[in-house]
C-alpha cells in the first residue's frame, strides 16, 4: 500500500518563513512536521510514498535525499554519531509537482497513475497526532477488517464552522459516515464530529473524482468531499475517533500551540519547558 502526503500549498498562513522553506519543514522542537507523517507511515509499514509539491516545494526533495557531502565531512571529521541525523529513511519517494493550486481532488487526480494497489492511504501535514499505535496502522487495520474507505475523526466543540463535520451512524460495531458537511454553521453541524487530514481511499475514489471534474468549472478549488460522499451514500465510509496528543500545524497559532504541547511531551523538551516556567514565576 501506497501512503500520498499532500504538501503543495503556498503556506500563506506562515509568511513570510515559507516564502522559501516548506511549511511541512517546520520544525515541532527536533524535528520537521514532515518526518511525524513519515514515522507514522513507516509504523505501518508504508514503504512507498508519494508526495504531491509545487515548484517552492524543491526543499522537501533535498530533505529526503541522501546527503553525500555531508556524511563524508562527518566521517572525515570523526563525528559519526552525527549520521543518525541525516540517515535516509528506507523508503521509496516519489514527487509528483501540482502545477496550479486547485485543492486536494485536484492533487488527488494527479497521482492517479502511481496508484497500482486497491487501496493507499492519504495524509495532510497540518495535522499531526501523537497515539499508539499511529493514525495510519489504525486506518489499515480497519481497512483490513471491514474492506471500506476509513477516515478519523476527532471531538470538536468550539468551531465546528473550520472544518468538515461528518454525520455519523452507529451499528453497534462500526461508525459509519453517512455524509461530510463542509464548514456547516454551528446550529446546521449534523455532530460534533470533525475530520481530520488521515484517509484511507479504495481506488474507486479516482472514478468519482474524473466524474465530478468533468463538471468542474474552475474559478475556485477542486475538492475531494463530493466523491466522498458518493461513497457515503453506498454506505462504504467508516470513521474511527482518534486518541492520544493532536498537533494542529495549519494555523500561526495553532502551530505555536503545538510546538508547546510537543515540548511538553517529549523529556528533553519537557526540561526546557519546566525550566522557562520557573523563571518567569
Amino acid at each position: 500500500m501506497k501512503g500520498v502526503i499532500v504538501a503543495a500549498g503556498y503556506g500563506t498562513r506562515f509568511l513570510p518563513v515559507t516564502k522559501t522553506i516548506p511549511k511541512e519543514m517546520l520544525p515541532l522542537f527536533d524535528k520537521p512536521i514532515i518526518d511525524f507523517i513519515l514515522d507514522e507511515f513507516e509504523e505501518a509499514g508504508i514503504k512507498d510514498v508519494i508526495i504531491v509539491t509545487s515548484r517552492r516545494k524543491k526543499v522537501l526533495e533535498d530533505y529526503l535525499d541522501k546527503e553525500v557531502e555531508l556524511e563524508n565531512y562527518f566521517r572525515e571529521n570523526k563525528k559519526v554519531e552525527l549520521l543518525n541525523f541525516i540517515k535516509p529513511r528506507s523508503m521509496n519517494f516519489y514527487f509528483v509537482r501540482q502545477r496550479e493550486m486547485k485543492g486536494t481532488g485536484d492533487a488527488l487526480l494527479g497521482i492517479k497513475n502511481l496508484v497500482s494497489e486497491d487501496s493507499f492511504v492519504v495524509a495532510y501535514p497540518d495535522d499531526v497526532v501523537l497515539s499508539k499505535p499511529g493514525l495510519t496502522k489504525r486506518l489499515i487495520d480497519l481497512y483490513s477488517k471491514t474492506n471500506k474507505n476509513v477516515l478519523a475523526v476527532r471531538v470538536e466543540n468550539e468551531n465546528l464552522s473550520r472544518f468538515g463535520v461528518i454525520k455519523p451512524e452507529y451499528d453497534g460495531e462500526f461508525l459509519f459516515v453517512q455524509e461530510i458537511v463542509e464548514k456547516p454553521p454551528v446550529d446546521k453541524a449534523p455532530s460534533n464530529l470533525v475530520s481530520i487530514g488521515r484517509y484511507l481511499f479504495k481506488k474507486e475514489l479516482f472514478d468519482l473524482l474524473q466524474k465530478d471534474f468533468y463538471n468542474y468549472k474552475g474559478g475556485g478549488e477542486f475538492y475531494h468531499i463530493n466523491a466522498i460522499n458518493t461513497m457515503c451514500k453506498n454506505k462504504d465510509v467508516l470513521a474511527f475517533e482518534i486518541d492520544g496528543i493532536m498537533l494542529d500545524t495549519g494555523d500561526l497559532k495553532n502551530y505555536a500551540l503545538s510546538f508547546l504541547k510537543y515540548l511538553d511531551f517529549h523529556p528533553e523538551g519537557r526540561e526546557i519547558l519546566d525550566s522557562f516556567l520557573k523563571r518567569r514565576k
